[in-house]
């Protein structure tokens, strides 16, 4: 009997809890998903991939002031929309309020839905690293989603040590 006790009572807080975790997350305008696809892109050995499909996620208006987000090196851009996360820095009065700044999250080459080896080319994808990573991803943005400045860069990856020393020209 006590047992039975201590395990509806257990369920009953676990559904509240659960319940009320809506209520934590701060209320910020709905993720937008969108691709690009650069043709011919050139990788930093020389070798040049005909289509690299780069994924990205954006949340606020493009009128705000844009901010790029990186996630971490096997991650992916929508990483950074949990509640813990984005639920404290997107909504309303807070850090990076939605409303204000235009919060781009791309998926860096071989992660999220942006182009990898395992979409099919395997051992034939070109060999990349950060400095190709960051190259798209400038393209990205400057090319693709038109932005000439950012407000700022933040990340949990070397993909942010690496945009440190380049400048949008």
């Amino acid at each position: 009997m006590k047992l039975t006790m201590i395990l509806a009572r257990a369920s009953w807080s676990l559904a509240f809890a659960l319940a009320a975790l809506p209520a934590l997350a701060a209320d910020y305008p709905a993720p937008k998903e969108g691709s690009w696809v650069v043709r011919d892109f050139r990788f930093h050995t020389g070798e040049v991939l005909p289509e690299l499909r780069l994924h990205y996620t954006t949340v606020g208006a493009p009128t705000g002031e844009p901010v790029v987000i990186l996630h971490g090196t096997t991650g992916s851009g929508t990483a950074m929309l949990s509640p813990a996360f984005a639920g404290e820095l997107f909504g309303p009065g807070q850090p990076l309020d939605a409303s204000r700044y235009y919060i781009i999250l791309p998926d860096a080459i071989g992660t999220g839905k942006s182009s990898k080896p395992s979409d099919g080319l395997r051992a034939s994808f070109p060999k990349y690293n950060y400095d190709d990573m960051v190259a798209a991803q400038y393209r990205l943005v400057t090319e693709h989603l038109g932005v000439r400045h950012l407000r700022l860069v933040l990340g949990n990856s070397g993909e942010l040590l690496q945009t440190a020393p380049r400048r949008a020209q």
